[in-house]
C-alpha cells in the first residue's frame, strides 16, 4: 500500500514539474510572458513611472515609406516629436527619409541591422547588428543614437545586458496601436487611447496604411486628457532607476 501511494506521489510530483516546463515555454513566446517570467531576467523599459502625464509614440521603420510624408505630416500639425527606430537596411535604402525624420526634430533609434530573433544571437553578433546600424544612422544625422528596439520584441538577457553595456537603452512598449494590421484608423485609435497612462511608450509603424489618418485623433484625445507627448529619449531615466517585473521602469527614490 505504501509502495503505491509512493508510486503515485512520483507520478504527481512529475506531472507537475511537465506542467511547469510547458507553462514556462509557452510563455516564453510572446513579449508579454516574457515580462511575467521577469523575476530573473533582464528587461527592457516596456513604459515609464511618471506622474506628469508624459508619453511617447514611437515608429518601427523596416519595410517602405509609401505613408511615412504622411505620418510626418500629421506628427507636424499636431506639433508632436516622435521616436523612430530604424533597421539598417531601411536606413541605408532611404536616406533622404532619415534626413527628413531627424530634420523634424524626431529622435532616432537603432531597430537592429538585419530584423532578426536576436535572442538566437551570441555577443559578438549582438554587438555587430547594434555598432553598424548605429554608425549607418549617426553618419546621416551626426547624433548619437542611444536606444535600441529589438526586432518582434524578441529578448533575452544577452541581448538586454550587451545593449546596455554598450550605453544603449532597449525599449519595447506597452500600448500597441496593430496598425501593421491595417485596421482601420478609428480603430488604431481606439487601441490606443483606451490603453495610455502617464509613461506609456506607443508602438507604431512609419508604413502603417491607416496610421497617419488615426494620429490627429490620437493626439487630440490625449491632450484633451492632460498628455504631453515627448520623445523616448526625454521619457526615460538614464540612471538611478529600476526595471519592475512588468517591464516598468522607476527612479530609485520610488523603487
Amino acid at each position: 500500500m505504501k509502495q503505491k501511494i509512493h508510486r503515485k506521489s512520483v507520478v504527481l510530483a512529475v506531472a507537475l514539474i511537465m506542467l511547469f516546463l510547458l507553462s514556462a515555454f509557452a510563455a516564453s513566446a510572446t513579449g508579454a510572458a516574457q515580462v511575467y517570467w521577469s523575476g530573473t531576467r533582464s528587461l527592457p523599459i516596456y513604459s515609464v513611472e511618471r506622474e506628469d502625464n508624459k508619453i511617447s509614440i514611437s515608429f518601427d521603420c523596416a519595410w517602405g515609406t509609401e505613408h511615412t510624408d504622411a505620418i510626418l505630416q500629421a506628427l507636424s500639425a499636431g506639433n508632436v516629436r516622435a521616436t523612430f527606430f530604424m533597421v539598417q537596411f531601411w536606413t541605408e535604402k532611404y536616406p533622404d527619409y532619415v534626413k527628413k525624420i531627424d530634420e523634424n526634430g524626431h529622435e532616432i533609434g537603432t531597430h537592429s541591422a538585419t530584423h532578426s530573433y536576436m535572442s538566437k544571437q551570441s555577443e559578438t553578433e549582438i554587438l555587430g547588428e547594434l555598432r553598424s546600424s548605429s554608425e549607418a544612422i549617426e553618419k546621416i544625422t551626426e547624433k548619437r543614437v542611444t536606444l535600441f528596439r529589438p526586432p518582434y520584441g524578441d529578448y533575452d538577457d544577452l541581448l538586454v545586458d550587451t545593449a546596455n553595456g554598450m550605453g544603449i537603452f532597449p525599449v519595447q512598449w506597452d500600448v500597441d496601436s496593430l496598425d501593421w494590421k491595417d485596421l482601420s484608423a478609428s480603430d488604431i485609435a481606439a487601441r490606443i487611447v483606451e490603453r495610455v497612462k502617464s509613461g506609456s511608450i506607443i508602438l507604431c509603424h512609419n508604413n502603417g496604411l491607416h496610421t497617419a489618418d488615426a494620429l490627429p485623433i490620437v493626439i487630440d484625445t490625449l491632450r484633451a486628457k492632460g498628455y504631453e507627448f515627448v520623445p523616448i529619449g526625454e521619457l526615460i531615466y538614464r540612471e538611478n532607476y529600476t526595471i519592475d517585473a512588468s517591464g516598468r521602469q522607476i527612479p530609485s527614490a520610488q523603487s
